[in-house]
Parts: structure tokens; C-alpha cells; sequence
């Protein structure tokens, strides 16, 4: 592309990086892609892309070559070598780079693994970034040499504290003083996937270039020069020693992670690519050629390319040996340092000669200067490192250094600096005659002789130190014995002579041996110089001033050059420093103008990859699912393929509730787990211990959030909401288009699970979306509403957080919502405004139990005992969805043992006015004793009596044991194994036991014990082991005598509840749980304080900062148990009895009296002229009719239809305001009326029977369902217009019944064609407006039934007729189901039942012969005698006071039955009003036309 002509020279230059600079795509290279091949490429680039090479990105490349290989080492030397040959320039503008120095020094750097053992394993980090070595941390032997840095500074190096050292290492960390850390970006070649997703197709290394993002760092782009380098922290101390050099390369993210305190990502070691078939010794041969190319380049940059002579120049050349020195303290080079510097110095010192020979007259001031800097450099390098390296003393230095000194004519000029320099001449000329290599020492010694010989010996000082000097290495000749004596003696025979007079010799030393060509003196002076007179004279006079003339001589060259060597290496990291910055602003620029465009195109084609890949997962999902559920349906009990031995079915609790709360449903369990292994691990050892030994151990941590003050949780209302309020009317039109208001990320909060996932809030519906990794088949918990099915909405807690949501929908469904803390309210106005709910939400739950009025319902018996507290748990934030917040309900008998329960009896029942851990009076002592003695010394935990707590997760899943998913949720907490058998809940009478011998056990009842039968069974077949002592299997639950089944026990329990004790008692044990005895004075006193952890409010869970910890003290909340939300601060009021009771509805108008409690006492009336003489086959009152405010009190609808589909709407009262206890009739008028009949629109399919079966209406008494058409319809007809306004053909026969469910949201229908079909009810405003055009599901159930009803509690209600049969005993059944498809009892009937209905506890019958009976729901007896109709009844229904019961005859009268005890007329009638009449009540009563029946006999 570059030399391509049609492209722009701007993006040529874009190409090559003008505005970046190579310094930032270098620092984005992954280490593993740094080849030949890739060098070559950039090196072309860089210089061939312009006429004048870019030096800069030359060096930038030369860095990026630090992390490779040798063979691309020597590539890149190979190229700056030819450049310095070729271009002129070159090595000026190399040497003009910022920080040259260890740019080219660290190609010295053996890569790891090149070599074995130490030498060649990878090392754990570089000593460039290092400011700082201790010796004691080597693993290896440390160097035993000083650096000559070290010998330069001896007494007078500034050593930085610990703490500077520690800050300064690394000089291109990110963490140094003028850099910043911006975290970990993406790399580029390694697009962004989401966890769960695959990885993009172009993620791989495409043509062998992939950039690392992943450990780049960004530099601020400050400037660092208002710090000295003296003063900078991260300056490090010239005393470096060595690191450890551990031997063997470990994997490379070990390599990584120990060099990650180099500075810069240039420095990392990573491996040689091997794959370019190196050998061992091809690498041999490649370093070697390495190391000689490199010293060539460097020797060239610092002597050709630095220009001048003075200070910096010189400072320039030192930043070598600083960068050398840095360098190869801790890392192993191609060449041992020391070797590496005398080879700069040989060549330096032979440079130097050559300049001064060939040099010019202008030029030679310059060449002589540098020669002397150089002489005084290399005195000083053997004066350090030749003390512990006598290799160092070398020949050729010696012969370079002698002829360079020859060349300058240093022993004969005159001057200061010559004179030093000549006494630096003689200095090294004694320290390589003090070598052990003869050949040197001859030569040295030779050169020193000559120079005697022709030098006169100025001073008595000078004298001094050369005769000590020779000396000290003629007695170590003498003493070892060497050939060295033999060079010597020549030389101090002319030394002797020319110092003898200016020494006072002939005074001090008569038996000196004559030097004048004496032919003995070689042996003379051998045993002379052990002699005491020499030995003496030597240490008196001659050692002493030798030393001192060393001072004086030579002290002020060695502070020269250790202040010239502390400059150096200060320059050198100041340089370091800025030339990091620099490439970190290179990078930040690289990054903007091409990383994060890439990343970002990256992550958008990512993105719509992986939502592609989801919708297909998601669509393979569905069609999954539907080819099992097809499946199924074919190869099950009743399917076409039914396989002849069907496989064990298997169930779990469903979470569908009916209007009491009640979870009855059983539903297949499609992913049964026997769970053997669990009960293969089941261990008798405690698990519990180790439980309390995890809470123990975050008691610190709940201390520390402790919350003294608890604070009602009320909610603001934002009194004008734009984004809500304007909604508020426009949501309810359907054809309004729908718009996002919010969304908030959120958690679903279940009994088996807490799932992730986002909440967004429209206009028209609320959706959520469950993004959590693992969803079953593919299918997560995603649920949309309409906001108009929201029937409550509850602040509710979470984990003691004020941060969660419970919406409860109008079909019993109901949703745990979970938020960040301040998301919750926001979330909830929101909601409120859309759907302008009841604001009774937005209050206290204390208020919010007042508003209800459900506490003056219960006391005036107009609700049930088992309501009201299911009613209370829920406004107290009791929940079927979180375990630690269960609902919570009474032990209410203290019998287990009788084979008789007798609920008459007091004795039989538990004294709800004391907490059950003290119901027995013996353990009362102890809890209160434990509570008086308690003191924490740190004052966090108040008093307790109870460590543990009534209601809990733990104790919610050791009752439902025998049930999923409690069972799976049971050996989760379990570690995977079930609990021993000892512990587990096997037996009713001994649980109770328990509980009244151990105060420590406190676990009160859940709301299963009073209606949910199937959790006393183990219908899964689990296998919960064996009791240790009687080794009887644990299996179905241990019932009390008095129960003779688990249905027998929930009913008799269920009395109990409801028995006129409880109905006393009750309001004592809410003052306990939900009242005044909860909290303070009156809960000491009660013996009813917890661990204050269970108290809403008394833990701030965002106090904890650490995620671990906090999600660690959320599951010890979890576990332990939270209190309920208080209530009440003042005692509970008392419920009314039963005769209170009746004495307060005789005192009132409109309270007329139950059928099911006065069954002697009733009375038949009747009303015509609603259908003559044509049967009425459906009369009913709808029970959710709504009235204004201004007509409360005016009649209800009751809905008339006549065979020949003649429709009436009449208006009904159950009372009458003069006549205590019957009812007020007026006649739909239109009914008598031939023009203003209403009849229902199209014919019925000839041989269909028109029954009540085919009829449903709605609950708001608007809409009429109807089935049995030609055209196999199902119609909706409106009752006010008496008109079609809804028609659905999707049976493909005869529609036969249709049934609705308790709450009018489905509507059932069933056909000929053998399907059921569930449809949805439209919903506008609160009100049914029609049927969504398709069925929700259907069914396939291929069986006849005659008649069905379901009870309250989920009871199915069935008739059945055998044909064939010669008796109507024989043809004719009931049968009572459960909910779950148990058979509880049958009953034959001597009648054909008609038509029947539930009521309560009580079943309604019509039939042929013309009776209407009642029956018990539980028993199927008879609870009164029949009432005999005199002709065919057609249809039976109750009113929903359950005052009286309205019955269709086949000759058209409706008989209302109702309780006959009329009493006196009452003084001050009033006269008043009915909808639409000015007529007095008695005037339109049907109270006196009794309908005279006679009984069965």
C-alpha cells in the first residue's frame, strides 16, 4: 500500500504511523508472534518507507526485538550495522535517541532457555527494574566482585531508604512517579466474548500478527523534570547486587507473573521461538555472532555517534557501562558484563589511537581529550573490577593503554594533567606487573624499566611508592616462588640506583647488596629482602609515605570518577523515565486511534455474532421442548404409543397458590433424582457443628455492621412523576403504542434459586429477563405481565436489606424481586403510577394491617383463623419465596398420643401465650437463667434467650424433606448428603417431644401442616436411612394415634385451627410473633428475645465492602432465620365467640344467616314468571360485583338463563330489611315482555341437551359463556346488550361444558372432540371484556364425566354414570379427588345428579327424581335430609354469602332456599330506596311465598 500510487499520502502516512510513532504498536505486540518474518516486514518499512530513515521508530523496533530471540536479535543488528556502514549519519542520529544506551545494551540479554542450569532457565525478574537488590534473596551464590560502580563510591554512595527502594522498582511501571495505571485493555487480536459464548471466528492470530492489549498500561503524559534525579523516589541506588537466578524455565505465565515488576512490557523474557530450527550449538554460534555484531554498533553509536569531548559526551558514553552495570545485575547476558565492558574499553582504547595518529591539527585538542578521559576511565574500571577479576589485566589492554600513553608522550610532557596522567601510567604499569600472567608482567615490567631509565624520580614520595609497591610484588614472588622475581630484579636494580641517595639507603641499609653490576645480586637480594634491617626499613619508612602518596595522588581521581559515574546513571534513568513516558503517550495514541475503534467494530460484530447464536440457541430451545412434550404426550398412559410399562412418575410442589395461599399442586417432576448418592454419603457426624463454626467465624464481621436504630420502611411518592404520571390514563387504551419506561438489573428470588436478570417496566406490561448462564433445557425464568393482572405489590426485605418487591398478580402468581438499593423505590413508583394501585403499598406493613381492616374481620369471624395468619405473614413479608422468610404458623395441640382427638377438650391444646420452647414449664427456668447470665464483654450482642430461631431455611427443609425441590434443597445444605435419620423429621409425636425437652429447640409449624397432606408421605421413595437405635427405616411421617391418614391428620388439624380454643387463644401467639411481645420489655418478660442478628434492620449489610464477607453474612441470615416484621406495639384485640357472634348479626340488617350452620331451619320460596314452563338450567349470583360508591348497598345481578336460551338479569338482596334472614327479588322486567326478551344468539346443535354445564358467567356478572353451537363455537355474549360480541371456533366438535376457575382469569372448555381447552379472560380495567383468540392450552382427557366441581382447597368434586347398570345405586357415584389425583372417598347415589356445586365444605345436589341434598365435602354424608322439589331439578348454585342456595326447576320456577326464622317486624323501618323502584322493601319481597316441599323419607 505504501508504494502504491492510488493511495493517499494521508493514509500513507496513517500507515506508517506519523502521528503514533511505533513506540505504541510495539508495546501491543504479544511476545509468542514476534518472528524474523514480522522483523524483517517492519524493518522495510521503517526504512525504506521514507528517503530519511526514522531513528526513532528504528529504536522503537530495536525494543520490540528485546522480547524475542537471538536470530531476530542478530537480525536487527545486522540491519543498524549496514545502516552505520552506509549512511553517514547513522550513528549520530542513534545516539540523538532518548535512552540509546539500554535500548542496545539489552540485546545483551539471553533469552530464556537458551542455555542449561542457571545460565540458561528463565529468571524470575530483570534487574533493569530493579532500584534495589538484597544479596539475601538469591537463591544462587551472589557475585563475589564489586561493580566497579561500587568501587567507585566506596564510603560516599547515597543508598536509598527500603521504602524508596521498594517504590523504585520499576522505572516504566506503571505504578512509577510519572505514570498511572488505567487498567487492563482488550486485545486485538483476541475480541471480547461473552463467558457462555463461542469465540468470534476472527479472534485467532490472523497472519501470524496479533497485538496483546492485555497487560498494556497507559502513561500520563506529565512531565516529570520539577523532581531532580537525585531526589526522585524511584531513582535506584548504583549499589545494586545480584537477584536470584533460578535455574529451569517454568511455564510462561509463571514467567510472566515473575517479571512483572519490569518496566515496560519491552522487558519481559519470553522464550526463543524454536521453531526456527535452532540447535544448541547453532545458538551457540548465533549469540556468539550477537554479541560480536552488537559490541561493534554500540563501540560505533558511543565513540563515532557521540561527538565531542566534553562532560556530556562523556556522560553520554558512561550511560553505557550504567545501563551494562543495571543490566547484568540480575540477568543473564550473552557475554559475562565485565567481559563486555573490557571489550568496549579495548576497542575504545584502539580507536583512540587511531584518532590521535591520523587526527587532524583542528581536530587532534579533541582526540587528546578524549584519549585522557579514557585513560582515567580505564584506571578506574581495573582499579574496581581487577581486584576481584584479574582476567580484566589483559594483554591487549595493556598494549593498547602503553602505546596510547606512548602516542600522547605522557612520560615526558610538562603539566598538571600530564603529571597525573603519567603517575596513572605507572599506577596501572604496577597493577599488571601484580599479575599473575608472566607474559604481561614481563611486558609491564619492560615498559616500567624503560621509563626509569630515562625518568628522573622527582620526590622522596614518589620514590616511597614505587620501591613499596615493587616491594610487595618481588616478596610475593620470593614467598610463591615464581619466574616473576626474575623480571624484576633488572628493574629494581635501576630503582635501587636512582633512589638509593635520595632514600638515605647507604645510612639506613649498610648490608644492602651492592647494585653496581654485581654478578651475586640475584641471590644477594633474594636473602636480603627477608632480612630484619630491610623488613624494618621498609615498614618505618618506605610503606607509611607510599601510602599516603597513594591518598594524595590518587584519592581525587577516585572522587572524580565516582561523582562521574553517579551522574551517569542518574542521566541514565532520568532518560529511562522520560523515554517510557514517552512510548506510554505512544501508546495512549495508538490506543485512541486504532485500538479502540478496532475493539469497540470488535465488540459490536460480537455482539450481533453472539445474539444471532443466542436466538438460534433459543429457537433449538423451544423446539426441544416441544418435541418432548410431544413425546410425552404420545408415549404416556393415555397416549397412542402408550408404552406398556410406563416408567414411575414422579412430583414436585408447584408454586400456583389459591386465594388462601395455599401451594396443594403436585406436578411432574421431568427431572427426578432419587438422590442415592446423598444417601450413599450420609454421615451421623454433626453437620450443624460446622455450621455454628462458619457463623463463628463471622461474628466479627456482623458486629461491625450492627444497626441500633431500626427505621420504618416507608416510601416518598414523587408527587408529579413526568415519566409515569402522564401514562396513568393512556395505558389503559389498547391500541396505544407501547413505550419502555425503565429497567433496573435485578435478582428473581425463588425457593430453589435467586436468579440474575433485568427488569424492564412498559406502559402496557412488566417483563423480565433471566440472564443467568444455566438455564434448564435453555429456558430461564423470563415472565410478561400485563400491569393490569397486578392485584398487590409489597416493599418487602431481603437478606434484612430493604431492597426487594413482591408482586402478586391477580391469578394467585406471585414474583420476588430483588434490587440494589436505590433501584427498589424508584421501580416501585413507577409501577404505582402505571397502574394506580392501592396505595396501601406505600405505608408501613404496621399501617398497612391497619387499612386492611383484616384484623376486625377476623374478630368479627368474617374470615377464617387460617386466613387471617396467612394474611398476616404476607403483610409481615412472609414469603413462599425466600426460605428465611417462610411463613410462619403455630403449634396449636399438645396431644399426639390419644386415639381420640377431642377438640372440646382444653387440655388437648398447647398454651399459645408462651413461646413453644417454654410451653414446658421446666425449661422456663433455664431459658431465663441462660438469658440474666449472658454479657458480651464488647457490648455488640444484647441478651438472647434463644440461639436459634423459630423459623428458618434449615427448619422449612426439615419438614418438606419428603417433597421437591426441598428434598434437593435439603442436601445442598447438607454438603451433598442427607442429613442422619435421627435428625430428620420421621414422627409428629416425637418432634412435639423434642421441642418440650429441649429449650433450645424452637421451631414452630409452617403452613403445610394445615393443608398440604403429600409432605407426611414419601411418594419420590427417598431413602432417609435408618434411626441408630431401633434401626427402623425412616420413611412416610409417624402419625398421632388420632389420625388414621395423612388427609385425616390435615383435616382434624385444620379443626383444630379453626376450634373455638384456637379462636380464643390465637391473639396471644400473635402477640409473640407479629406483635407487642415481639421486641422490648415485653418479650424479656415473655422469655422471647432471639439473637438480635434475626431482627429486621439489626445488620447493614452495605456497611461490608468486602464482596466475599458480605456474601458469606447474607448466607449466615440465610440459614439463622429472621423475625417478622412487628405489627402490633399494643396487645392483639380478642376474637368474638360464636354466641357474641349471633347476637351482633341479630342485631344487624344485612346479616343473613349461613344454610350450611341452620340445616333444620330451611325454607323454600319460589318466584315465576321468569320462565314458564321451560326449565331454567342456570341461575346464579356473581360473586366480585363491583358498585360504586354511591350505590353500596343496592342489589347485586342474579343471572337467569332458560333452556330456550332466554336470558334475565334481576336484581337480588340477600336480606330483607323487615323479614329477618330472607331476600329481596325484583324480576328483570324484559323477561315477561315478548318485545323486550333477551335471547342468546344462534341455535344449539341439534341432540345437544342444554344444561347449566354449557354456561359460565363472568365473575362480574357482565359476559355469558356459552358452548353446545352448530358450529362447535364458544361465544361471548354481553348480558346488558344481550348481544354476541365474542365468537372462537377452535374445537373441532361440540363444545359440551365449560367451567371457570375461582379468580375469572380461565375459562375451561370441554368438547366431543375429547380436548379441554384453557383460555385467557380479557382484562380491561379490572373488568372481563372477552377471550383471547387462542387457547392457552389444551388437553387431551378421552373420559366421560358426567358432572365436576372443585372445591376451596383444590378438591375435585366428580359424578359419575355407568351405563348398563340396572339400579340408579348401581349406575350412580360421587367420588372426592384431591388435588393431586388421590382418591379420598366414594359415595353411591340413589338419585341422577343433574347438576352440583361446592360451597365451602359442602357439596350441593340436584337431580332427576327432584331432591336437592347437601353433603359433607370430606365424607360425602348426608347432612341433612333431602329436600324434595317436587319436579326435575336443572341447576344449583349458592349465593356467595353462602345465605342461600338457588335452585332451577324443569317447569321454569326458581327456588330460593334460604333460613327460615322470620321474626317480628322491627319499630323504625326505614324507608328506602332500591335501584331503580320507589317501592318499600316488603313490597317486593319474595319472603312470603313460601314454596312447601316435602321431605325424603
Amino acid at each position: 500500500m505504501l508504494r502504491c500510487d492510488r493511495v493517499y499520502e494521508k493514509s500513507k502516512q496513517r500507515l506508517k504511523l506519523r502521528e503514533v510513532g511505533y513506540s505504541g504498536l510495539t508495546l501491543l505486540f504479544s511476545d509468542i508472534n514476534i518472528t524474523p518474518t514480522l522483523v524483517k516486514n517492519l524493518l522495510n518499512q521503517v526504512v525504506s518507507a521514507d528517503p530519511v530513515v526514522n531513528y526513532k521508530d528504528l529504536m522503537a523496533l530495536v525494543q520490540l526485538t528485546h522480547r524475542a530471540g537471538p536470530s531476530v536479535r542478530l537480525l536487527v543488528c545486522k540491519k543498524l550495522y549496514q545502516l552505520l556502514q552506509s549512511q553517514q549519519d547513522a550513528a549520530v542520529q542513534i545516539s540523538r535517541q532518548m535512552c540509546w544506551q539500554e535500548t542496545l545494551v539489552r540485546l545483551f540479554m539471553r533469552a530464556p532457555g537458551a542455555g542449561e542450569g542457571p545460565a540458561g532457565g528463565s529468571r524470575g525478574g530483570d534487574s533493569s527494574s530493579t532500584a534495589s537488590l538484597d544479596l539475601s534473596r538469591g537463591s544462587g551464590p551472589p557475585l563475589d566482585k564489586r561493580g566497579f560502580l561500587e568501587a567507585s563510591f566506596v564510603g560516599r554512595t547515597i543508598v536509598g531508604t527500603d521504602e524508596e527502594r521498594d517504590t523504585s522498582d520499576s522505572v516504566g511501571d506503571s505504578r512509577s512517579v510519572d505514570s498511572l495505571d488505567t487498567g487492563e485493555l482488550l486485545s486485538l487480536g483476541d475480541t471480547p466474548t461473552p463467558a457462555d459464548g463461542p469465540k468470534a471466528p476472527w479472534a485467532g492470530k490472523a497472519l501470524g500478527l496479533s497485538l496483546d492489549l492485555t497487560q498494556t498500561r497507559l502513561y500520563e503524559g506529565g512531565d516529570s523534570g520539577s523532581q531532580t534525579p537525585g531526589s526522585a523516589p524511584s531513582t535506584p541506588s548504583p549499589l545494586e547486587t545480584t537477584k536470584p537466578f533460578p535455574g529451569g524455565g517454568g511455564p510462561p505465565s509463571e514467567r510472566e507473573a515473575a517479571t512483572s515488576s519490569s518496566f515496560g512490557e519491552d522487558s519481559f523474557l519470553f522464550s526463543d521461538d524454536m521453531s526456527l530450527g535452532e540447535s544448541f550449538s547453532s545458538l551457540e554460534r548465533t549469540e556468539e555472532e550477537l554479541s560480536r555484531m552488537l559490541l561493534e554498533v554500540v563501540l560505533c553509536v558511543m565513540w563515532r555517534g557521540v561527538e565531542g569531548s566534553d562532560d556530556a559526551a562523556w556522560l553520554e558514553r558512561g550511560q553505557v557501562f550504567s545501563a551494562l552495570t543495571k543490566l547484568g545485575t540480575a540477568n543473564e547476558l550473552v557475554l559475562p558484563v565485565d567481559h563486555i565492558k573490557l571489550s568496549l574499553l579495548e576497542r575504545m582504547l584502539e580507536w583512540a589511537v587511531t584518532d590521535n595518529r591520523e587526527a587532524t591539527a583542528a581536530m587532534l585538542p579533541q582526540h587528546t581529550e578524549n584519549a585522557v578521559r579514557l585513560l582515567h576511565m580505564l584506571q578506574d574500571f581495573l582499579q574496581a573490577e581487577g581486584l576481584v577479576n584479574p582476567a580484566l589485566w589483559s594483554e591487549k589492554v595493556l598494549e593498547e593503554a602503553v602505546t596510547l600513553m606512548d602516542s600522547l608522550m605522557v612520560w615526558y610532557s610538562s603539566g598538571a594533567q600530564w603529571l597525573q596522567l603519567s603517575q596513572v601510567g605507572i599506577r596501572l604499569l604496577l597493577g599488571f606487573m601484580a599479575q599473575d600472567d608472566m607474559q604481561v608482567c614481563a611486558m609491564a615490567t619492560a615498559k616500567l624499566n624503560t621509563i626509569l631509565q630515562t625518568k628522573q624520580v622527582e620526590t622522596q614520595d614518589e620514590a616511597c611508592y614505587l620501591l613499596g609497591r615493587l616491594e610487595g610484588i618481588l616478596s610475593r614472588s620470593v614467598r610463591e616462588q615464581t619466574e616473576t622475581y626474575s623480571f624484576l630484579i633488572p628493574l629494581l636494580r635501576t630503582l635501587l640506583s636512582k633512589i638509593h641517595k635520595l632514600l638515605y639507603m647507604e645510612l639506613h641499609l649498610p648490608s644492602l647488596p651492592d647494585t653496581n653490576g654485581s654478578p651475586s645480586f640475584f641471590e644477594d637480594f633474594q636473602l636480603y629482602c627477608s632480612s630484619p634491617e630491610w623488613r624494618l626499613y621498609l615498614d618505618k619508612y618506605i610503606i607509611p609515605y607510599m601510602k599516603q602518596y597513594e591518598i594524595e595522588t590518587f584519592s581525587q581521581g577516585h572522587e572524580t570518577m565516582a561523582l562521574f559515574w553517579k551522574d551517569c546513571f542518574e542521566g541514565f534513568m532520568v532518560n529511562l523515565h522520560r523515554r517510557e513516558r514517552e512510548r506510554g503517550e505512544s501508546k495512549i495514541r495508538f490506543q485512541e486511534q486504532f485500538v479502540e475503534p478496532f475493539s469497540r467494530r470488535g465488540r459490536q460484530e460480537n455482539l450481533r455474532y453472539n445474539s444471532m447464536l443466542k436466538q438460534l440457541h433459543s429457537q433449538h430451545s423451544a423446539i426441544l421442548r416441544q418435541w418432548k412434550a410431544a413425546r410425552r404426550g404420545l408415549v404416556c398412559e393415555r397416549g397412542p404409543w402408550a408404552d406398556r410399562q410406563q416408567s414411575e412418575m414422579h412430583w414436585r410442589v408447584s408454586s400456583a397458590e389459591n386465594y388462601s395461599r395455599m401451594r396443594l399442586k403436585l406436578v411432574r417432576n421431568y427431572n427426578f433424582d432419587l438422590h442415592r448418592e446423598a444417601s450413599a454419603l450420609r454421615d451421623n457426624l454433626g453437620v450443624q457443628q460446622q455450621q455454628v463454626c462458619a457463623q463463628s467465624l463471622l461474628l466479627e464481621a456482623v458486629k461491625q455492621v450492627k444497626v441500633s436504630d431500626l427505621e420504618e420502611d416507608m416510601l416518598e411518592l414523587p408527587e408529579d412523576d413526568p415519566g409515569g404520571g402522564n401514562n396513568l390514563g393512556e395505558s389503559e387504551e389498547a391500541g396505544q403504542k407501547e413505550k419502555l419506561v425503565l429497567w433496573e438489573d435485578c435478582e428473581l428470588v425463588t425457593v430453589v434459586d435467586v436468579t440474575p436478570g433485568r427488569l424492564e417496566l412498559t406502559t402496557h406490561h412488566i417483563y423480565f429477563y433471566d440472564s443467568s448462564t444455566e438455564k434448564e433445557e435453555g429456558v430461564g425464568n423470563d415472565f410478561k405481565w400485563p400491569l393490569s393482572q397486578i392485584r398487590e405489590i409489597h416493599l418487602r426485605r431481603y437478606n434484612l436489606r430493604r431492597s426487594a418487591l413482591e408482586i402478586f398478580l391477580i391469578d394467585q402468581t406471585n414474583y420476588f424481586l430483588n434490587f440494589k438499593k436505590e433501584a427498589r423505590n424508584k421501580v416501585y413508583s413507577r409501577i404505582l403510577l402505571l397502574r394506580s394501585l392501592s396505595l396501601y403499598g406505600t405505608r408501613s406493613p404496621q399501617e398497612l394491617l391497619k387499612a386492611s381492616g383484616l384484623t376486625q374481620k377476623w374478630v368479627n369471624r368474617e374470615i377464617s383463623n387460617f386466613d387471617y395468619l396467612i394474611q398476616l405473614n404476607t403483610i409481615a413479608g412472609r414469603t413462599y419465596n425466600d426460605l428465611a422468610q417462610y411463613p410462619v404458623f403455630p403449634w396449636i395441640l399438645a396431644d399426639y398420643t390419644s386415639e381420640e382427638l377431642d377438640l372440646s377438650d382444653p387440655r388437648v391444646f398447647r398454651d399459645l401465650s408462651k413461646p413453644v420452647a417454654v410451653v414446658n414449664e421446666r425449661n422456663a427456668k433455664a431459658v431465663r437463667e441462660k438469658y440474666e447470665s449472658f454479657e458480651d464483654p464488647t457490648g455488640t450482642i444484647d441478651r438472647f434467650h434463644y440461639g436459634t430461631h423459630y423459623s428458618n431455611a434449615a427448619g422449612v427443609m426439615h419438614y418438606l424433606i419428603r417433597v421437591e425441590p426441598f428434598t434437593s434443597l435439603h442436601i445442598q445444605l447438607q454438603s451433598g448428603r442427607f442429613d442422619c435419620a435421627d435428625r430428620q423429621f420421621h414422627s409428629i409425636p416425637a418432634t412435639w417431644q423434642t421441642l418440650m425437652d429441649n429449650p433450645n429447640d424452637v421451631k414452630e409449624l409452617i403452613p403445610e401442616f394445615f393443608y398440604f397432606p403429600e409432605f407426611l408421605e414419601n411418594g419420590n421413595g427417598f431413602d432417609l436411612g435408618r434411626l441408630q437405635i431401633s434401626k427402623e427405616r425412616v420413611n412416610d411421617v409417624i402419625l398421632p394415634k388420632w389420625a388414621k391418614s395423612p388427609e385425616d391428620f390435615i383435616y382434624k388439624h385444620r379443626k383444630a385451627l379453626e376450634s373455638e380454643y384456637v379462636s380464643a387463644h390465637l391473639h396471644e401467639w400473635i402477640d409473640l410473633i407479629f406483635g407487642y411481645k415481639q421486641r422490648g420489655p415485653a418479650a424479656v418478660e415473655a422469655l422471647n428475645v432471639f439473637y438480635y442478628c434475626t431482627y429486621e434492620g439489626a445488620v447493614d449489610l452495605d456497611a461490608i465492602t468486602d464482596e466475599k464477607e458480605r456474601k458469606a453474612v447474607e448466607g449466615m441470615i440465610s440459614n439463622f432465620g429472621q423475625t417478622p416484621c412487628q405489627l402490633l406495639k399494643e396487645p392483639h384485640p380478642v376474637r368474638l365467640s360464636l354466641e357474641e357472634v349471633e347476637k351482633r348479626k341479630a342485631r344487624l340488617d344485612t346479616c343473613p344467616l349461613s344454610i350450611f350452620e341452620h340445616f333444620t331451619e330451611l325454607k323454600s320460596f319460589f318466584v315465576e314468571g321468569i320462565s314458564d314452563n321451560v326449565p331454567l338450567v342456570k341461575a346464579m349470583v356473581p360473586k366480585n360485583q363491583s358498585h360504586s360508591f354511591i350505590s353500596q348497598g343496592s342489589p347485586d345481578t342474579l343471572v337467569t338463563l332458560s333452556q330456550n336460551g332466554l336470558m334475565g338479569t334481576h336484581s337480588w338482596l340477600p336480606y330483607d330489611k323487615n323479614i329477618s334472614n330472607y331476600f329481596t327479588f325484583i324480576k328483570d322486567p324484559t323477561v315477561a315482555n315478548p318485545k323486550t326478551q333477551r335471547f342468546l344468539g344462534g341455535p344449539f346443535s341439534p341432540g345437544v341437551e342444554v344444561t347449566a354445564r354449557l354456561f359460565v358467567v363472568s365473575h362480574d356478572g357482565k359476559l355469558l359463556f356459552s358452548g353446545g353451537h352448530w358450529d362447535n363455537s364458544l361465544r361471548v355474549t354481553s348480558l346488558l346488550k344481550g348481544k354476541t360480541v365474542g365468537q372462537h371456533i377452535r374445537h373441532m366438535d361440540i363444545v359440551t361444558c365449560l367451567a371457570t376457575d375461582y379468580c375469572g382469569i380461565h375459562l375451561i372448555s370441554g368438547s366431543r372432540d375429547t380436548t379441554c381447552m384453557v383460555w385467557q379472560v380479557l382484562q380491561q380495567g379490572g373488568a372481563p371484556v372477552g377471550l383471547c383468540p387462542k387457547p392457552v392450552q389444551v388437553l387431551s382427557l378421552p373420559v366421560s364425566i358426567m358432572h365436576l366441581a372443585v372445591s376451596w382447597e383444590g378438591r375435585l368434586v366428580v359424578h359419575t354414570c355407568i351405563e348398563g347398570k340396572a339400579t340408579l345405586k348401581d349406575r350412580n357415584a360421587l367420588h372426592v379427588y384431591s388435588v393431586n389425583g388421590k382418591h379420598l372417598c366414594t359415595e353411591s347415589l340413589q338419585e341422577q345428579v343433574t347438576d352440583l356445586c361446592v360451597s365451602g365444605e359442602y357439596i350441593v345436589l340436584g337431580s332427576e327424581q327432584g331432591f336437592l341434598s347437601i353433603r359433607d365435602l370430606y365424607s360425602l354424608a348426608l347432612c341433612a335430609a333431602p329436600m324434595a322439589m317436587r319436579v326435575p331439578v336443572h341447576c344449583v348454585s349458592v349465593t356467595k354469602e353462602q345465605s342461600h342456595a338457588l335452585v332451577g326447576l324443569q317447569d321454569g320456577k326458581l327456588i330460593i332456599v334460604g333460613v327460615g326464622k322470620p321474626a317480628e317486624m322491627r319499630s323504625g323501618q326505614i324507608t328506602r330506596k332500591l335501584w331503580g323502584s320507589s317501592k318499600r322493601l316488603t313490597q317486593i319481597s319474595s319472603g312470603e311465598t313460601e314454596y312447601h316441599t316435602r321431605d325424603q323419607n
